[in-house]
């Protein structure tokens, strides 16, 4: 995978950016850097690992991230993502979620940098392909530069040369995971000055983006961006990014063409894996945003009653919604 492809990513979102949320993004943006859910060490240990990793070869270049604590545990999934095909291995230091903490991992990690080290090297030391550490700019009431430039400081030894950094504090206590997202101020400064005090380490940056101006703005500083709630919210804006960060010519799918692609893809999961088709569909409901009609549309994608009809005859039913009414 090329410096290149890391320019711009969307980030795990747990919940959202399963195999068919990536998928959907992938026919938008042939370039960006997709993220998988994170993904625990227990689960892959003790429970379906197919279920886990299977993805589709389109997806790529693909990132797994994965949450635990334990080096020896990490190492041995780290292994697993690779011989799965993944693109890259990722660990979780930046969930605040109480789940997280009670096995903890997460944010909380943050302030164990050695056992970071120490689960990274486990990991680079069994696999070839990048191993790369997200993580946020603090936690709770810690605010001092020195506390992450600690952290990157002492982790980029252990082998990792790739941060992504989510410009807020983590708060592990009075403040949801959804809070974590919006409260915390953006200090987008700090992750600035992790460049330039660490030139020769690559840093993506991650929080609050919504636009091609923002992210070229900070890519004039760091080495990648990477955008989580707005991508999955609002997914035609990456159908510009290969052309906008990339140097593509400007894409000529439509959006028709892109959900027409998403039925084939039911049609095929459900022969494949007996997966509904409103487990995939869900993913899509933004693609109409903005645009006359959408409500209307996303409520027909969203219909139960129509959960037994084929994906192609559901389309149908949604694009006669946005048919005007006869005079």
């Amino acid at each position: 995978m090329s410096k290149a492809e890391k320019i711009l990513s969307v980030a795990p979102m747990m919940d959202w950016t399963d195999r068919h949320c990536r998928y959907f993004h992938r026919l938008l943006t042939r370039h960006a850097l997709l993220y998988t859910e994170m993904v625990t060490t227990g689960a892959l240990i003790h429970g379906d690992v197919p279920r886990h990793l299977r993805f589709d070869e389109t997806e790529h270049p693909v990132a797994l991230q994965l949450g635990g604590s334990e080096p020896a545990d990490l190492a041995h999934c780290a292994r697993l993502g690779e011989q799965w095909g993944y693109d890259e291995i990722n660990i979780n230091c930046g969930c605040p979620s109480e789940r997280v903490q009670r096995g903890a991992f997460g944010a909380c990690l943050m302030n164990e940098p050695q056992l970071v080290a120490d689960c990274v090297k486990a990991m680079v030391d069994v696999v070839d392909v990048p191993v790369t550490v997200k993580h946020r700019i603090g936690i709770d009431k810690i605010e001092r530069y020195e506390f992450v430039r600690d952290f990157v400081g002492q982790v980029s030894e252990a082998g990792c040369s790739t941060f992504i950094v989510h410009a807020r504090n983590a708060w592990l206590k009075g403040l949801s995971p959804k809070q974590n997202r919006e409260v915390p101020p953006l200090r987008y400064e700090l992750v600035h000055r992790l460049k330039h005090d660490f030139p020769a380490l690559h840093f993506s940056i991650n929080g609050g983006f919504t636009d091609n101006a923002q992210a070229h703005a900070h890519l004039r500083l760091l080495d990648g961006v990477m955008v989580g709630r707005e991508a999955y919210h609002n997914p035609w804006w990456l159908s510009e990014w290969d052309a906008a960060f990339y140097g593509d010519a400007p894409s000529t799918l439509t959006r028709e063409e892109v959900e027409r692609q998403m039925c084939d893809y039911m049609a095929r999961e459900s022969a494949a894996h007996g997966t509904p088709w409103s487990n995939v569909a869900r993913h899509m409901l933004g693609l109409r945003n903005g645009l006359p009609g959408a409500r209307r549309w996303r409520q027909v994608w969203s219909d139960h009653k129509l959960k037994s009809l084929p994906p192609h005859e559901v389309m149908a039913i949604a694009h006669e919604s946005l048919s005007p009414a006869p005079a």
